[in-house]
């Protein structure tokens, strides 16, 4: 049985990756984001001992989500628009931080992190249900697919990172499912296929073929038939779900000086390259969190040479790397890379530390030992797929962190366990 401040995080969760809310006016009205976080954050100001400490001051993934928190604030007081990085810390991104410490503290086991991890992917779902059967799709300027549209916060390209993450965890659950839990996943395993498809999106397929590489070379409790099984099973879903003209849009991935994003000046080859101007011209602290679309329409070098009168797009980054460079300087964007890559890395090395024999252990030493396989699929997923879109400061990137953070309390407070219990087979019995 759950506490209820780890319910109303689980519900928080929910809402925070589905935005399921936005489907109901009158509940998108109340806030529930913003309620169940007071209510989170009053339940653990008054039940401090509920809390891990151990994630919040001594994991690796918490002290760089903090660093990369505190420069990006930082960012705000030397950049280009203060009113601007205030405002958009203050209505966004605070919550976001706010919300991934909340989850960092309240993993202490791994009873804890099995929830959360189902809280993700439970989203999934819901974001699958509403790609099948309320968004529809339709066909913008400058694509051959359709694609799907009107996905209230979202867009098209957004929901194919969200849901390759989920693809990841989903994945972790499953070898200690219950059987109709199995069937609950394998459902969503191929809705998100398909849901993938429906996306339209080149950057999620290039994160789809960067996940299938993951499960071959990270995922090596698994045989490799079964992992080749999946990724051939994935694959023809990915096919079956495909939209008109979906096949024809991923083949301009081979073309791309024949794309608008090399041609023109608003595409991604040139705003990759004015986002790399403003990060030489502000090396230290970077343009501000936030900033970038307004550097397109004031300093940007498009900007000093618009006519007057006439149209000018001050436009998003559409490469989380560039936002980082661009918007935090070159500190920002090591600790993105080190968010990003470096915790991919320091997962597979944790795994290298962990008793073999948990591969094959009862199911909580088989599912933190799946921990190291299973995360850095997810982040390879979302290192590629967030290469063509702005989301370094969305809650994906900070959910993993959370989970990386109660990845390390949940083995150490399983190894503690074992320690203490083979002590006590060892101690000599009491004599009277």
């Amino acid at each position: 049985m759950r506490d209820p401040m780890r319910v109303a995080l689980f519900l928080l969760t929910v809402v925070t990756v589905s935005r399921v809310h936005q489907h109901w006016p009158f509940i998108a009205r109340l806030r529930p984001a913003l309620l169940l976080v007071f209510a989170v954050a009053a339940y653990a100001a008054l039940n401090t001992k509920s809390l891990s400490r151990e994630a919040l001051l001594a994991t690796r993934p918490a002290r760089l989500v903090a660093l990369f928190a505190a420069l990006a604030c930082g960012s705000a007081v030397f950049g280009i628009s203060l009113g601007n990085s205030g405002f958009f810390i203050l209505s966004s991104y605070s919550k976001t931080i706010v919300y991934a410490f909340l989850l960092i503290a309240a993993i202490r086991h791994a009873a804890d992190l099995y929830t959360f991890v189902w809280a993700y992917v439970v989203s999934s779902g819901i974001l699958v249900f509403f790609a099948q059967f309320v968004f529809g799709l339709s066909r913008s300027s400058g694509s051959q697919a359709e694609r799907l549209s009107d996905l209230y916060t979202y867009d098209a390209n957004d929901l194919g990172l969200v849901l390759l993450v989920g693809v990841a965890l989903t994945l972790w659950l499953f070898p200690i499912a219950t059987r109709w839990q199995r069937v609950f996943l394998s459902i969503l395993l191929f809705g998100c296929g398909s849901t993938l498809a429906r996306t339209g999106s080149r950057g999620a397929f290039l994160g789809t073929i960067a996940t299938g590489v993951g499960l071959l070379l990270f995922v090596n409790s698994v045989s490799l038939l079964k992992r080749v099984a999946f990724i051939v099973a994935a694959t023809a879903t990915l096919a079956v779900g495909a939209p008109a003209g979906y096949w024809a849009q991923m083949q301009t991935i081979l073309a791309p000086k024949e794309d608008y994003n090399y041609t023109s000046r608003d595409g991604r080859k040139e705003v990759v390259k004015r986002g790399i101007g403003y990060m030489s011209a502000y090396p230290i602290f970077g343009i501000g969190i936030a900033n970038f679309a307004k550097a397109e329409c004031s300093i940007s070098d498009k900007a000093q040479q618009h006519l007057f009168g006439t149209h000018i797009r001050c436009i998003a980054p559409h490469n989380s790397y560039v936002q980082a460079g661009a918007e935090l300087g070159v500190p920002g964007l090591i600790v993105w890379l080190l968010l990003v890559f470096g915790s991919m890395r320091e997962m597979r090395r944790l795994r290298k530390r962990l008793p073999p024999a948990w591969a094959r252990g009862d199911p909580e030493q088989r599912f933190l030992y799946s921990s190291t396989s299973y995360l850095p699929v997810a982040l390879l997923g979302f290192a590629v797929t967030s290469f063509f879109i702005s989301f370094a400061y969305m809650d994906p990137i900070y959910i993993m962190c959370a989970l990386m953070a109660g990845v390390y309390v949940s083995i150490n407070h399983r190894l503690r366990r074992d320690v203490a219990a083979s002590a006590a087979l060892e101690a000599p019995p009491a004599t009277g």
